[in-house]
């Protein structure tokens, strides 16, 4: 059944929504959006990332709530620059960020953490997956970033993927 019908969640949801998007329930829309439903993640199976367990719960939770309060900080560290141009900034840097975290899954979490982030603009992980380069408009000290990002972001994804 998995070879044949690989993701229902995904078939279920592209079936429901190119019926939403065309307004139709007439044979022929049926009929192709059961076909797309089914094609579609049958063709794109080895593009689906590795099967995710979280081993805690818990810190899933502490790790939401810390990119919130840290979105919110960012916002209003944001809108100030923004809004009081004469204060003296520090400029735009990019910073390396060495990383332990292994699992391609935490690597994409981390990239999204990081780039939903106000103040951040940009990451690219490396080749080997060893560092992130991150690009954010005001760097005071690179090392107050990095270490952040490692104790704040790598640790707890580490302790729920890992």
């Amino acid at each position: 059944m998995k070879r044949l019908l690989p993701a229902p969640l995904l078939s279920a949801a592209l079936f429901l929504l190119w019926l939403l998007l065309n307004q139709s329930l007439s044979p022929g829309n049926l009929v192709l959006a059961l076909l797309l439903a089914w094609l579609i993640p049958l063709f794109t199976r080895g593009l689906r990332p590795l099967p995710v367990r979280i081993r805690r719960p818990g810190t899933v939770l502490r790790l939401g709530f810390t990119v919130v309060a840290d979105t919110v900080a960012s916002n209003i560290a944001v809108a100030r620059l923004l809004l009081s141009p004469r204060r003296p900034r520090h400029g735009a840097n990019f910073v390396l960020i060495p990383l332990e975290l292994r699992d391609p899954n935490a690597l994409a979490v981390l990239a999204m953490i990081v780039c939903i982030t106000p103040g951040t603009a940009w990451a690219e992980l490396s080749l080997d997956r060893s560092m992130l380069m991150l690009h954010a408009l005001e760097v005071d000290d690179p090392q107050t970033l990095i270490d952040h990002v490692k104790q704040y972001y790598e640790r707890p994804l580490m302790e729920i993927f890992e």
